[in-house]
This record gives C-alpha cells, structure tokens and sequence, in this order.
C-alpha cells in the first residue's frame, strides 16, 4: 500500500514539476529572445501556469498522501531517498498551503512586466518610473512574509524560502563577525596603490571572449550536450530539467574580466543542477538546496578556481593567443594582478572577492530596512548612495551604477534575495578545504587545465544529493562543521597577502 501512495505522490510531484519546468522556459525566452511586446502577453502566461503548478501541490490530496506516507518515512532511514522526499515535499506543502494561489498568480504576473520595465529604464537611469512598481512589489513582499505569523522579523519567512533554516538575526551575527575581519583588509590593501588592470579594458571582440568562455567551461565539465549559453541583461542559470540546465552571460567588448568571469560563475550553477542524481528529475529533490550552498559552486569555480594563479598558468598562454595585440606583451604577473585588483566599486557583480561582501551586506541591510518600514522606495536611491559613500567610498554618478544595477527586487521580493551570495562565499571555502584535504593534488591538477578531480568530489559529496539535505546538514557531512567564516578568512588573507604584501 505504501509503494502505491509513495508512486502516486511520485506521478503528482513529476506533474507539478512539468509545469514549473514550463515556466522556467518561459522565463528564459524572456530574458533571453523575447521582443518586448511580448512582455504583457508572457506575464499572464506564467502567472496562469505558476497557480495551476501551486494549486495541484496545495491540493488537500497531496496533504493525505503524505499524512499517509509519515510512518512509511519514519520507517526508513533518515538519509533514504523516499524519506528524503516525504520530508522535502512535507516541508514546501506545509509552507505552501499557506499562500492562497490567487496571490502566487498576482506575484508572478508583476514580477514579469515589472522585470521588462527594468530592462528599459535602467539603460535610461529612469527609477522615477519604476518607483510605483517597485512599492507595489514591497507591498506583496510584506504580504508574502505575514501569511507565516509568528517570525521574529518580517525577513524570516522570506530568508527561509531561499536559505532554509536562516533568520535575520542569524545572519546579522555571521555578517556582523565576518564584517570586522573583513574591513581591516580591504583597508590595508586599500592603502597601496591598486594593480593596474589597464589590459582588462581594452577592445575585446565579443564573439573570441565566448568561444575562450566556452573552451573553459568545457574542461571544467559543463555538459554541453544538457546545456547551452545566451545573452541576457543580468546574467543567471536556469534548470529546465537535468538533461536541460542552461546558462547567461553579458558581453562587454571593453571589459575583458565580465563576460568571462560571469561564464565561469554560471558555470557553477549548471555544474551542480547538471550532477542532481538523475533519479530526482521533475521531483523536489532534483535542485540545489539552497541559494547559499548553490552560490557556494559559483564563487568556487569563478574565483577560488578561475582567479587562481595555478588556474591561469595553463590558461593564460591560450588566451595571449586569442588575443595577442591585447595581451601578447603582458606578462603573467601583471594580469594575475588585474583579475584580482581590489579596489572599491560601484557594481556587486564586478566586485573583487574581498570588497564583494561588503555590496552584499549593504542590500541585505536594505531589505530589512524596507521591509520593517524604516526606510521608503522613494528614498531607496540616496540611501543606496550614502551607503556606498559610507561603506565603500564610492558614489555612483546615476541610478543605472546605484540601485538599478542589480534585477533582484524587480524580478522578485524584496527579502531574501541577497544573504545567500555571502553565505556561499563561506561555504565555498569550507568545501574547498575539505576537498583539498580528500585530494591535495587538485591544486596541482589546475595547474594543468585538469578538473575532473575536483569536480569528481563536488558531484560525489555535493551535487548527487540535490536538495535531499538541508545546508547546514550537508555542510556537517561534508566539512564536519558548521556555518564558519575561518576559512574564507584565511583563504582571503593567504591570497591577498601574497599579492599586495601584508
């Protein structure tokens, strides 16, 4: 009797699956290929599919399946996979029971028009005219975050969707520690004279960037055969299925490091959904579990891998080749030096690794701000800019460069959005170190353009388990501790150290 209801509650999760592997098309075309006057048209698409998709698995049937399926579940082992997925499915059904489908149809439809507003008004430094959307997306935040009574801040429920497990106050205390360590080095780097990355900004044919981009992510192993890369405004990944797990990537043809180092990033992303066991595919297992440890894989193999210098003494030679007016009479030194220049910025996906965290605690900051009524949309723009002044020293001269620059809040809520991109950071360097102590030779392997032994680990110890484990869960299995900045700590001084003298 169990194995019928566990192959019922199987056939209604692929279903449901289908239909949200539907709206990730569609969601891909239009950031992608989509003509603008297709926005109006597509929001209601995806707004209809997105409640058809909540209303099946909110279904009070599903609710009996599991009720029925818990002493099945409790019979098995905790790390079981039909256990796993009884208790997965059991956690998002609950949250999700919560959420009327006439409000997920709501959200959806403005986050779409709302995300193609953005593509137009930001090139036109125009906040003005999103201003009215952008308080409407607070609102449904805010009402998104009270169908969960009982938070201690209104951020949790939202922090939680992304990074389960996570409150504010969490990750105050852990931004808060990793703040005072951080603060002291980006200051004493600071206070040198910064690399010259002059070579990093001269023209750069945009069609040689990808072809190298590509070469790359292909030794990496990045299946090409379940994947594919385009163009878009803010470059993201997107898994339509585990055979279908796509990539983006933005093109500046005076900027050498974007296109190449958002190709690496994204690579990250679709390396993990690419190494979901394929037994998972269409259930809520088959996807990374968390944006934390989903960030995690992006910042290890854009920057502890792809900023490297054992990385780029194999790689550097091959790209002197593709562009030898560029860089032929650049030394290995001076553009080692360029890739990892710090210096305060305007743009949190340009930012080096050691100021990168501070543009990600800024807008955390500013989320609970917003959300708790403390701070308004209309003032966003000028807080956004005495904070960098603040925090960074720097101020953006438009909107474009300042609150516009990032497409979280006008594709999405307003919460959540950002803690995961620093929670990552620390995990990647915890699982970095635990893969060098599995395999010391992976940094010599580098070296050598080789990653089939770091990739290897990542999948056997990571990947494999989709979402079958919490974060903190797979990071105690994996590294035999907890959420710790140490290692970023001394990643970051090791590295840093070497290059600027501390």
């Amino acid at each position: 009797m169990s194995e019928a209801r566990l192959q019922e509650l199987k056939d209604r999760l692929i279903e449901i699956g289908s239909l949200n592997s539907a709206v990730a098309v569609l969601g891909w075309d239009q950031a992608t290929y989509m003509p603008g006057g297709g926005a109006e048209m597509r929001g209601r698409a995806m707004a209809l599919l997105e409640k058809l998709s909540h209303e099946r698995f909110t279904d009070a049937a599903v609710g009996k399946l599991l009720d029925a399926l818990e002493p099945y579940a409790e019979s098995m082992p905790y790390d079981h996979d039909d256990a796993a997925l009884i208790r997965l499915t059991r956690r998002e059904y609950e949250r999700s029971v919560k959420v009327p489908a006439s409000f997920i149809s709501q959200l959806s439809e403005h986050n779409s028009n709302l995300y193609m507003l953005w593509t137009r008004a930001r090139p036109l430094n125009d906040f003005a005219s999103l201003q009215p959307q952008l308080e409407k997306t607070l609102d449904l935040s805010r009402q998104l975050a009270n169908f969960f009574p009982g938070y201690q801040h209104i951020a949790d429920p939202l922090i939680d969707f992304s990074d389960e497990g996570m409150k504010a106050e969490t990750v105050r205390e852990v931004f808060a520690k990793l703040r005072q360590e951080l603060v002291p080095i980006v200051r004493a780097i600071t206070e040198q004279p910064p690399a010259d990355d002059s070579c990093l900004r001269l023209t750069y044919p945009e069609d040689q960037q990808l072809a190298f981009g590509l070469d790359v992510i292909k030794d990496y192993g990045y299946d090409f055969e379940r994947g594919r890369q385009d163009k878009t405004h803010h470059p993201f990944e997107t898994r339509l299925s585990v055979g279908d797990v796509r990539i983006t990537t933005r093109v500046k043809e005076n900027y050498l490091a974007d296109a190449l180092f958002s190709t690496l990033h994204e690579s990250g992303h679709a390396m993990y959904e690419q190494g979901t066991n394929p037994a998972y595919d269409g259930l809520p297992l088959g996807s990374g579990t968390s944006s934390g440890v989903h960030e995690s894989q992006s910042r290890t193999w854009e920057n502890i891998v792809g900023r490297s210098r054992a990385f780029w003494e194999h790689y550097y030679p091959s790209l002197q080749s593709v562009f030898p007016d560029q860089l032929g009479d650049v030394s290995l030194d001076t553009f080692y030096r360029a890739i990892n220049k710090v210096e305060p910025s305007l743009i949190r996906t340009d930012a080096d690794e050691v100021t990168y965290n501070l543009h990600v605690m800024l807008r955390f900051d500013f989320e609970l701000q917003l959300l708790e009524g403390t701070l308004a949309i209309k003032d966003l723009p000028e807080a956004w800019h005495a904070r960098y002044q603040s925090d960074l020293g720097v101020r953006a001269p438009d909107d474009r460069d300042g609150v516009l620059q990032d497409v979280h809040w006008f594709g999405g809520i307003i919460g959540g959005s950002f803690q995961g991109y620093t929670l990552g950071n620390i995990m990647s360097a915890q699982f970095y170190d635990a893969a060098l102590k599995a395999h010391p030779e992976i940094s010599a392997e580098i070296a050598r353009g080789q990653f089939g032994t770091l990739h290897g680990w990542l999948k056997d110890s990571i990947y494999q388990h989709g979402s079958k484990y919490t974060a903190s869960e797979l990071l105690e299995r994996v590294t035999g501790s907890g959420l710790q900045t140490e290692p970023l700590i001394r990643y970051l001084r090791a590295k840093y150290g070497e290059l600027y003298s501390l």
